[in-house]
């Protein structure tokens, strides 16, 4: 039998080996992420050869649902993943007019669409990072609405929210009225 000490100097030296390979992977992973041509200083995508066909004349008219805000001073990821969408859907042939999107936002989120006065408030002075994407976001065709419900909480006010961005009576109303004009809801 070997000696305890040889066991776990193996142990140790796979389990560095595995998450070596892991980091290798996870690495090459996203080297194949590479801006898109619609938006793209946002929302990078990678080439994916796909077995679901895009129907031809296809038209997407997709809701988000954003609840959680980002670490302060970070970009959200779920505002960047409409850029992605309507970066992967171009680069699939998807004409962009094809392309409807809205993003609801609720809870601590409301703050990510909020000017820097509020944004300033809520985190210690910082700026808000999220303003070029939603204004990128904007010029692109993408709705915005704020539950009311949660603004009141925060105390957000029309008034500080950012360009383009509406005040809905609450999330659960906005997506009701999305739902009604056509909308699918993304499902994360």
């Amino acid at each position: 039998m070997q000696p305890k000490s040889h066991h776990t100097k193996t142990l140790k030296a796979m389990t560095m080996a595995l998450l070596a390979g892991l980091s290798s992977a996870a690495h090459a992973g996203a080297d194949s992420f590479a801006p898109g041509t619609a938006i793209p200083e946002f929302g990078q995508v990678a080439k994916v050869e796909s077995n679901l066909v895009i129907p031809a004349g296809m038209k997407f008219k997709v809701a988000f649902d954003m609840s959680k805000a980002a670490d302060v001073g970070q970009v959200n990821r779920q505002l960047d993943s409409l850029a992605r969408f309507i970066n992967m859907h171009v680069a699939a042939g998807v004409k962009e007019s094809d392309i409807e999107l809205a993003m609801v936002v609720h809870g601590s989120a409301v703050g990510d669409l909020a000017d820097d006065s509020f944004y300033a408030k809520q985190h210690k002075g910082a700026q808000n990072p999220n303003k070029a994407l939603v204004k990128t976001l904007v010029a692109h065709g993408v709705k915005f609405y704020i539950c009311g419900q949660s603004a009141a909480y925060f105390d957000l006010h029309n008034a500080s929210l950012l360009p383009g961005v509406d005040m809905a009576l609450s999330a659960m109303t906005a997506h009701a009225i999305l739902a009604q004009q056509g909308f699918s809801q993304n499902p994360f």
